[in-house]
């Protein structure tokens, strides 16, 4: 057991890190359980921390288009293209991998995961660091992903030995992740890059986000982000039905329901802001999760911009 500190000084992290010890780190996405992903020891005590299943694989963290290539046989064409056009930033790609990153790491797949955190603590860090990170998000296996320091603290105190504070998340859901099959570009998770972006840099893109319990890439199995009261997605219109069968709690976008208390209410974004909404999702399901709500209503959420990320959310959060 570990007596989990929060702090904000860099050099502290890097020193429990180059000791093969797990860290909790800000991005501007949610926060990290970051290991050396290099050191399969190191890389071991996030699956122990976590609970998480070793068929789950890892997205690694590293400070430049550089160091990437350290770590991938290539990069192609399409893939640098977003490279450049938004890392660092809320975007992962899916490459294959060279040797020297372990199948630990990604799950026993050729491909590894990689993305540039746009955070300036965490990019510091890394660039003081002679190893990339493997860094999953900082929460125990299927629960909500962390948005702030103390989020990472209620969770894991006592399982790690520091937390690097950088403040809330900006994006507030994980990073959008696309790999490369046969010439075409495939997104395995929508996130914090809206697909509209990318397809306006390099073209259509094929949607993979199928449950799986094999995934070829983060974030692909059925149940996820869970909290630990029943959550069920619906309709505006349906929130009244709802109502007569009990104490429940709403996740809106910018309308409150009459005939539900309004403290068991929260609005993600009364401006009909998706990115703001994205940013206070997490939180407010760990909030209603918190309450005496007996269970959770999530109204959907336009299929556009980051809305596809915040319904994506939600649906494996209700499985």
């Amino acid at each position: 057991m570990f007596n989990t500190i929060i702090g904000k000084d860099i050099s502290v992290a890097k020193n429990f890190l180059d000791q093969g010890d797990i860290v909790g780190i800000p991005t501007e996405t949610v926060y990290g359980l970051a290991a050396n992903a290099l050191n399969e020891d190191a890389v071991l005590k996030i699956f122990s921390a976590k609970n998480r299943p070793h068929f789950d694989p890892l997205i690694v963290h590293t400070h430049s288009k550089d160091a990437i290539k350290n770590y991938v046989e290539d990069i192609p064409f399409l893939a640098e293209k977003l490279i450049d056009a938004f890392m660092p930033g809320p975007v992962t790609v899916l490459l294959k991998k060279k040797n020297i990153i372990s199948d630990l790491v990604t799950s026993g797949l050729d491909t590894v995961a990689i993305r540039i955190p746009n955070h300036t603590l965490t990019l510091e860090l890394l660039k003081q660091l002679d190893f990339p990170l493997a860094a999953p998000s900082a929460n125990p296996f299927g629960y909500i992903s962390p948005t702030t320091s103390h989020h990472v603290y209620d969770q894991l105190q006592g399982r790690i030995p520091y937390i690097l504070d950088g403040g809330p998340t900006d994006v507030g859901v994980e990073s959008t992740i696309i790999g490369f099959e046969n010439g075409e570009s495939v997104v395995y998770r929508v996130g914090g890059l809206a697909i509209e972006e990318i397809e306006n840099l390099i073209g259509k893109v094929q949607l993979n986000l199928n449950e799986s319990s094999n995934p070829k890439s983060p974030g692909m199995l059925k149940s996820h982000y869970a909290p630990r009261k029943n959550l069920r997605i619906r309709e505006f219109e349906d929130l009244i039905t709802e109502k007569q069968k009990g104490n429940i709690g709403v996740i809106a976008f910018d309308e409150y329901v009459d005939v539900i208390e309004l403290k068991n209410q929260i609005l993600l974004s009364p401006k009909r802001d998706l990115n703001e909404a994205a940013k206070n999702l997490f939180a407010a399901m760990r909030k209603l999760d918190a309450s005496d709500v007996e269970k959770i209503i999530a109204v959907k959420f336009p299929e556009v911009g980051l809305g596809r990320a915040i319904n994506d959310r939600l649906k494996r959060a209700s499985s």
